[in-house]
This record gives C-alpha cells, sequence and structure tokens, in this order.
C-alpha cells in the first residue's frame, strides 16, 4: 500500500508536464475544428499512438500506479486540452476498464490490445450499458442474452444507447440481460469480436458538447458470439447468479452487477476528466481578468470578478482532492465505505459546469462566442453531471452508503 502524499514524484511531474505538452502542442490547436466537424478525430488519435499516449502500455503503467494518481493526472491533462478530442483518445479505457473489472486473464491479454490497435493502424472499443429505457435504471435493462448450449455461443438481441465509439468500434463489449428474474443482478458483459454479424450502428448523436467524440446507438439483432466471449467466464457466472437467487430468497445483500462494476472503477477517472475542463476553463478567465482593462484598470481589480477566481480556483482545487483521495483509496484497496469515489464523481461534474459558468461570465460577450474557448467549454462540462452516473445519482449512492438505508 502506497502512503499517501501532496508531493508528485519526478517520475509523476515528467508524466504531467509530457502529456500537458501533448495537450498544448497537439490537442488544443485541433479543438474548434474536431469540435464544428463533430468527427472522430482520427489524425489527432494517430499522433497520440505513434508516441505512446494511446495504447495498452501506456494505460497499463498508470493503472498500476501504486498511488492511484497516474490515470487521474492523465484525464486532467488531457482534459484541459479539450474535452471532446480527449474522449475520443481516453473512451476505449471504459470498454477496457469493463474487461479489466469481469473478465479473466486471458481475455484481458486477448481483447484490450486489439481495442487499441497500433499505431500505423489505430482501433477504438465501445462500452455500451445504457439503452432508450434504461440509463440509471439499469434494472430495466432489456438487451438479451441467451446460451445455446448445442453450439456454445451467446445469441445477443437488443438496442444499445449513448454509446461513445458506438458502432465504429474495432470491439464492443456489451451488457445484457441473462436472467431476467434478478433484475440487475442478472446482467453479464460479452465481447463483440470485430466484423461480428448482427451488429450495427444506429441513430449518430449530435450533441451539445464534447461533439469531437462519437456517441451513437448500437443494435444487436441476433448476433451470436462464442461461449469464450463472455467475460469471466459461464462457470463463474452460473455461482454468480446461484448466490443471487439464494440472497434473493433471503432478501439478502446486493450483488454488484456487471455494468455497476465498470462504472465504480472508472469515476474517479472520469472526475478527473472534468477537474481538466475547470482548471481550463480557470485559466482562461484568470488571464483574461489581468489583461481586460475596463474603467482605467484591470477587471481582476475588481472585487466582484477576483472573488469570483478565488472560488473558481478554490472549487478546482478541492474537486482534484476529492479525486486523489479515491484514486489513491482504489489502489491500495481501501473500499468506498462513504462512496467517496462518487463524491469525486459528484463534486467534479457540479465544479466543472459551475467554474466553465463563471468563466463565461468574467469575458462577458467575448465568453459567448466561439473566439474564445470557454464556450466550448463549458458545452463540454454540461455532460459530467449526465454521463456514467447523473449527479442525483451520485447523491443517491453516497446517501444511502452513509446511512444505511435504501433511500428512493
Amino acid at each position: 500500500m502506497s502512503e499517501f502524499a501532496f508531493d508528485l514524484n519526478e517520475d509523476q511531474k515528467a508524466l504531467r508536464d509530457w502529456i500537458h505538452g501533448f495537450a498544448a502542442d497537439v490537442i488544443r490547436p485541433a479543438a474548434a475544428e474536431w469540435d464544428e466537424r463533430e468527427e472522430t478525430p482520427w489524425p489527432v488519435i494517430q499522433e497520440a499512438a505513434k508516441i505512446g499516449l494511446y495504447s495498452l502500455d501506456f494505460y497499463a503503467q498508470q493503472f498500476f500506479d501504486p498511488t492511484g494518481l497516474g490515470i487521474p493526472m492523465a484525464m486532467e491533462e488531457l482534459f484541459w486540452g479539450d474535452a471532446g478530442i480527449a474522449l475520443s483518445i481516453v473512451g476505449t479505457g471504459l470498454a477496457a476498464v469493463g474487461v479489466l473489472a469481469n473478465g479473466t486473464e486471458e481475455q484481458i491479454g486477448t481483447w484490450i490490445p486489439q481495442m487499441y490497435g497500433d499505431a500505423d493502424d489505430v482501433k477504438v472499443a465501445a462500452f455500451c450499458s445504457s439503452e432508450p429505457d434504461a440509463g440509471s435504471d439499469v434494472a430495466a435493462m432489456r438487451t438479451r442474452a441467451v446460451y445455446d448450449e448445442a453450439a456454445d455461443e451467446w445469441v445477443l438481441n437488443g438496442t444499445k444507447t449513448w454509446a461513445t465509439n458506438g458502432g465504429i468500434a474495432n470491439v464492443h463489449v456489451v451488457v445484457a440481460v441473462v436472467d431476467p428474474e434478478l433484475g440487475s443482478k442478472g446482467h453479464a458483459s460479452f465481447i463483440i469480436p470485430p466484423d461480428t454479424p448482427g451488429l450495427a450502428q444506429g441513430q449518430k448523436f449530435k450533441k451539445h458538447g464534447i461533439r469531437a467524440s462519437h456517441t451513437a446507438e448500437v443494435v444487436l439483432d441476433g448476433v451470436r458470439v462464442p461461449g469464450h466471449c463472455l467475460l469471466g467466464g459461464k462457470e463463474k457466472l452460473d455461482e454468480r447468479l446461484a448466490r443471487a437467487r439464494e440472497r434473493a430468497k433471503k432478501g439478502g445483500e446486493r450483488v454488484k452487477n456487471a455494468a455497476m462494476a465498470t462504472f465504480e472503477a472508472s469515476r474517479p477517472a472520469v472526475a478527473a476528466q472534468a477537474v481538466g475542463i475547470a482548471r481550463a476553463a480557470y485559466e482562461v478567465a484568470l488571464d483574461y481578468a489581468k489583461t481586460r482593462v475596463q474603467f482605467g484598470r484591470p477587471i481582476i481589480d475588481n472585487q466582484g470578478v477576483a472573488f469570483q477566481l478565488a472560488d473558481m480556483r478554490t472549487q478546482v482545487d478541492a474537486a482534484r482532492l476529492l479525486v486523489w483521495r479515491a484514486s489513491w483509496m482504489a489502489a491500495s484497496g481501501k473500499p468506498f465505505d462513504s462512496a467517496e469515489g462518487s463524491m469525486s464523481k459528484l463534486h467534479a461534474g457540479e465544479t466543472a459546469k459551475s467554474v466553465t459558468a463563471q468563466a463565461m461570465q468574467i469575458l462577458g460577450g467575448n465568453g459567448y462566442t466561439r473566439e474564445y474557448p470557454v464556450e466550448r467549454m463549458h458545452r463540454d462540462a454540461a455532460i459530467y453531471s449526465i454521463f456514467e452516473g447523473t449527479s442525483e445519482i451520485q447523491r443517491l449512492v453516497i446517501a444511502r452508503t452513509i446511512s444505511g438505508t435504501t433511500i428512493r
């Protein structure tokens, strides 16, 4: 277990500066163009792959950082550059986490490399959980996976929505219902290999923000995958379902489902993304306030502006500390006894929204135009109180955890 420290070591500082350089030199200059185009920025992803930033090795190194700070530092710096492009670079990670959280060692070694490809032929992956009638309410999921014992194959049917990289991914990770009577406890995750018949992209969404990140429906129509594409394997699934049925009879403890295992592991990383957006907007506003002259003096000389900036900086730093605490706890094997992962996601998401809004206010009319980046940052920040668990769901998780009661 690593001791918690506020001082980054030399390797961590070098990593932070390296990623920051890429964000400043490659991501930021391309941000406005790809936001307008609303397309996946393949050339930028390829540049990231060429330097090893978009690769399994890079994320594995950060994942196994004993302090837990490798992933949140990387996320903050990339999203400081631009959220839409950064999400295109890191979106594959959610599918990878899905495999890491639920898969066997063989599945991890087989499928995660195929999610990234290589510098000459980059690939992306998609994690497919949400459905048109099942977002936060995972128990309402309708996508079914039925086992064909004679062929040792799983047959999947249903529609997924809000899938990052959905339809354009090389590998899809799909959460489906295997036992409807168990509700959210009757779910399992499946690998859909490249070019599997029956999987198709549905509607591609035109979004308010994070426009450079591809978001679409994924339609599964009689998709057949081999038995070994069930993450964790059939024996483990049968044991888990048997325990869930027994506990359901007794009205006993909750059993984690496949989607929730992925989201719990990824929430501090998503929170770090929001911190990066908020920090970027704060820095733009601070620079602007120092140079914008009104009534013969810089506007930062006015308490009304200076106090806003003080609050913005405080919010950003507080959000980062919550992210670092949750990340360190996860790396140290400490349980989130007070829902610390959800705390980090809740506070960072709300901070990104409020700080970007304040930045627009400080820039005045300029902040409302696309000549300045805070307008885009404000649009990008809006999603962070919605995806991977809305702020309301985070509050529910925290309230249930600290109270020990089933709050509805």
